[in-house]
């Protein structure tokens, strides 16, 4: 694999040193099995987050660079659509394998190049291993149904059928685990696909696709671009791409869904989020406080699945000086470096915009109980670094409160009742995650019949399913009608053709029996 050792040589001596300008490696595109160097003159600099240097130059694909990705996958669809689904089966078999024992350079990548921890890194690439491991089941996920005799001399069945070419484009926070929530499914369904992975972290795809080829994945099945607006728009418009996904922001999320829907493409659009974490005064203090600390500040807050707000049930809220004590011990540091409990926020820019909405909260009156936006790194005095911080009575009227910060501040509001948690949570508008921690079983179970939010966890700060379940975000959280993975990912990628025949009895033939034992072939 020698993209692989190459990208490893080069993690290791970002890592060590950094580039200088004068050696900036470029990324590659993915065409037809094959790493290609773009002919742009359009590149984005991508800078490491914990020191601002700049370790690739990712390319803004041409129209014509793009449009032959999509003539290689539209080829390669003819060939992988008659495929057999035991042999993309086995493609996924040997992937999966590839992944589990390359998770180490891929966290390396993904640390240089997103900032995040290495451990956590690990568990990004992970969590997309398990979709792929899942993907191994497509012989029974992807059956269709049949009713014999639905009358006389006549059956119906159904096939699942793949789509056609499809596209992914992915954001910067899961730099392994997004892209492979998408293409695997596609591609295992017999779809083709063209990732478009966020040009702030286009490593691990680049990663990724070598491993793919190295499982036997034949040319064009899987096709990467990169760019900014005009690589969506390309995706979004193409009259060959049949189905797009989509996870990131939601000035984005809702531009792509209505742009690709209105040209007649499938969307699966995962969106913002304000995830709630309700505290009941009869929850295990010490393992809630310890919970509530990792799923706020983890990944310096930039999940999806974050619990970016905690809400404070009666006595419970005298727990917010203890919670941040453990916020206040939380190491922070280089992605890479032992020890370290978060690390950089992607880009400067992502910085000020956490400063910014930390300050309207002071301004709004709420107040700041941890601030972490001095916080100065050693030997990493250039990197994004916002340390833990805690906002306490915050109100849903404020700023900090209504706007995704997607950093590592937690907002705190406090509330007298369950009842009161529950209508905070189902008034505000995005229903990607939320979670309950309490000991009592009655409360939890009014918790979770009555709140309106597609993933909920009882004592499970980020309760997001498995694979063989679905990623099931609502409100205003996703657009679509089939979410990420599990049934309904099979179900976005896949078509349904309905047969009905009939065959007379009166009709047979009779003919020499068979003795020769059957074969697959």
């Amino acid at each position: 694999m020698a993209l692989l050792r190459l990208v490893a040589t080069e993690c290791r001596n970002v890592l060590q040193r950094g580039y200088s300008t004068a050696s900036v490696p470029t990324t590659k595109m993915f065409i037809d099995g094959k790493f290609v160097e773009s002919k742009t003159n359009d590149w984005i600099d991508l800078h490491d987050p914990a020191t601002n240097e700049v370790v690739t130059r990712v390319p803004k694909c041409t129209q014509d660079e793009m449009k032959t990705a999509v003539e290689s996958s539209k080829k390669a669809f003819k060939t992988w659509r008659q495929s057999s689904i035991l042999s993309r089966q086995q493609v996924m078999f040997k992937l999966q394998h590839i992944i589990r024992n390359n998770m180490s350079e891929l966290a390396k990548n993904i640390t240089k190049e997103n900032g995040k921890t290495l451990i956590d890194a690990e568990g990004d690439v992970l969590r997309g291993l398990q979709v792929v491991e899942h993907c191994c089941s497509i012989t029974s996920l992807q059956m269709g149904e049949t009713v014999p005799n639905i009358a006389k001399d006549m059956d119906t069945y159904s096939y699942t059928l793949p789509l056609g070419v499809t596209a992914g484009i992915a954001p910067f926070n899961f730099p392994a685990m997004i892209p492979l929530w998408m293409f695997p499914v596609a591609i295992t369904c017999g779809n083709t696909s063209i990732i478009k992975p966020s040009e702030r972290v286009p490593g691990a795809t680049m990663l990724l696709m070598e491993m793919l080829n190295e499982a036997g994945c034949p040319p064009g099945v899987v096709n990467v671009i990169h760019g900014a607006h005009d690589s969506v728009n390309f995706i979004c418009d193409h009259p060959d791409i049949r189905a797009v996904s989509f996870v990131g922001s939601d000035q984005a999320g809702k531009y792509i869904y209505e742009r690709a829907g209105r040209n007649g493409k499938r969307v699966q659009s995962n969106m913002g989020a304000k995830n709630h974490g309700v505290i009941m005064a009869d929850a295990n203090k010490e393992n809630t406080l310890n919970q509530l600390a990792g799923a706020a500040f983890g990944a310096a807050g930039q999940r999806c699945m974050a619990l970016s707000t905690a809400v404070f049930v009666g006595e419970a809220t005298n727990w917010i000086p203890d919670l941040v004590e453990r916020a206040r011990k939380l190491k922070v540091n280089a992605g890479h470096l032992p020890g370290t409990d978060l690390g950089p926020v992607i880009s400067p820019q992502s910085k000020q915009r956490i400063h910014e909405l930390v300050e309207s909260g002071v301004k709004e009156g709420a107040k700041i109980v941890l601030d972490g936006r001095n916080i100065k790194v050693e030997n990493f005095e250039k990197g994004n670094f916002v340390g833990p911080t805690i906002i306490s009575d915050v109100k849903p009227n404020m700023k900090c409160y209504t706007e995704e910060i997607f950093g590592p501040v937690l907002v705190c509001l406090s509330v007298d009742t369950i009842d009161e948690a529950i209508e905070l949570i189902n008034n505000n508008p995005y229903g990607n995650g939320t979670a309950i921690f309490t000991t009592n079983g009655a409360t939890a179970r009014k918790f979770v019949n009555e709140i309106d939010v597609g993933q909920v966890g009882v004592n499970v700060p980020i309760p997001v399913p498995l694979p063989m379940f679905s990623f099931t975000g609502s409100r205003g959280s996703f657009l679509g009608d089939c979410h990420f993975y599990g049934k309904q990912g099979i179900k976005f990628y896949t078509q349904t053709k309905t047969v009905t025949q009939l065959w007379r009895e009166g009709d047979v033939s009779h003919a020499k029996a068979a003795v020769a034992m059957p074969t697959m072939k």
